[in-house]
């Protein structure tokens, strides 16, 4: 079977094709001895090469992780996410839990909450992990989740809860939900939307719910992948308030735009504003990839709940995405935001990874050198952090020349200084989606 020529399945964007287990890594400088856990990043990577039309969005999940412990590494490990197809592949048994409403995949973001590691996907069930990769069963929170989940949870550093939602292909088409931090669903709000929409993403704040309802249409003549740009459709944010519902939303429009992933969302008096990088057009180009061929470029916008309108300010023209903060201060007003240097051509074509500092109007660049390409990083406080930015920087970097990936992990408040540390795995890690830190116990 020959593989299908496709961006998304060359270079370190192809497949593994073998899952590892590797222990007593290599590390070049200090692992911080504070850093006791896994870092674990998930992504597509299909079990069988693609013969046909492929969307990278709908490759088989793969999840890789790393263990830290006592300044060493002490384990990497990469896992297929047991769907009942993959299972059925592998010649295993199914996972139990509540079966998918639509379709089975886990290949978008992986997380911690309520004791629980979460491989998530949206539209489908949430498939709870073990400390060492094994997939263990789906869960719907005790459910209902009959519209599946979100990959985009954001959990509340104050009271714990998960908020979360679901949209869909039926009226009223999206859905809000809370888990609270026991990790149980405690709520579902149905909110109406005029049509069916790809909404990836959204924000909160300590007070309100942000929805992005933007021009990427469910269309099930357009494959392999179900969604397309719709010039006519108009773009608008809706503010909810948190503890409210369907009438108490408010809908402001915006130029039209595709956004992926808000780096996070504040109050400020009577306006909200939320930081994000904005694509042009989403699959109106290409329906590969997030390759429309326009850059996206970090904009800051603030919506004027008394005015009832919202401005719109460029903040960054160089091209980025995979947006993260402090997540300590998620929902609450930030001064660091970080993101990851892109171009048009794909989706990771650059060594470069921007820190922005929204107080002092300025940023800084990391560049991890020639043919070194990060993926996404994710923030870790320091235990006894005296500011927002002390603590680390963590993600996969694949270096073109050995064909290998490490895990390089800076130093945010000293962030053009070389690695405080970097992992060498025997491996690579094919560019993927999303991850998280899970911290031991404590």
């Amino acid at each position: 079977m020959t593989l299908t020529e496709n961006p998304f399945l060359a270079g370190n964007y192809g497949p593994v094709h073998e899952e590892r287990t590797e222990t007593d890594l290599a590390v070049d400088g200090q692992v911080p001895a504070e850093l006791r856990g896994r870092y674990l990043r998930i992504g597509p990577n299909p079990f069988v090469d693609p013969s046909g039309p492929y969307h990278w969005f709908l490759g088989d999940g793969m999840v890789h992780g790393i263990e830290l412990g006592g300044g060493k590494a002490a384990w990497y490990r990469n896992r297929w996410i047991r769907t009942d197809d993959i299972a059925r592949q592998m010649g295993e048994a199914p996972v139990d839990g509540p079966k998918p409403p639509m379709y089975d995949t886990s290949n978008t973001h992986v997380i911690g909450h309520a004791g629980r590691i979460l491989a998530l996907t949206e539209g489908a069930m949430p498939y709870v992990l073990s400390n060492d990769l094994d997939t263990l069963r789906r869960t719907d929170f005790g459910g209902p989740l009959n519209t599946g989940f979100t990959a985009h949870p954001k959990i509340d550093p104050v009271t714990g809860e998960m908020l979360a939602f679901s949209y869909w292909f039926a009226e009223p088409y999206l859905a809000y939900h809370v888990i609270d931090a026991t990790g149980k669903l405690v709520r579902t709000e149905p909110i109406t939307l005029p049509r069916s929409v790809m909404m990836h993403d959204f924000a909160v704040t300590r007070e309100h719910v942000l929805f992005f309802d933007l021009p990427v249409v469910f269309d099930l003549e357009t494959q392999p992948f179900p969604f397309r740009w719709d010039d006519d459709a108009g773009a608008r944010i809706g503010v909810m308030p948190r503890n409210g519902g369907d009438a108490d939303v408010r809908w402001f429009d915006i130029d039209p735009c595709y956004v992926f992933h808000p780096m996070n969302a504040y109050d400020d008096g009577d306006s909200v504003v939320v930081d994000v990088p904005r694509h042009p057009t989403m699959f109106k180009q290409s329906n590969q990839g997030p390759n429309d061929g326009g850059a996206p470029m970090l904009e800051r916008w603030t919506i004027d709940l008394s005015a009832g309108k919202v401005r719109e300010e460029r903040v960054d023209e160089r091209g980025q995405e995979f947006p993260r903060v402090n997540e300590s201060l998620l929902g609450s007003r930030h001064r660091f935001g970080y993101a990851v240097g892109l171009d048009t051509k794909a989706a990771f074509d650059g060594g470069r990874y921007f820190k922005h500092d929204y107080a002092g109007g300025s940023s800084e660049e990391h560049d991890f050198g020639p043919g070194r390409t990060p993926s996404e990083f994710v923030f870790v406080p320091s235990e006894r952090a005296t500011s927002e930015d002390d603590g680390w920087l963590m993600g996969y970097v694949y270096d073109a020349a050995t064909d290998r990936s490490d895990l390089v992990i800076l130093d945010a408040h000293d962030f053009t200084a070389p690695p405080v540390a970097t992992v060498h795995l025997p491996v690579r890690v094919p560019y993927g989606f999303h991850g998280s830190w899970i911290p031991d116990p404590r």
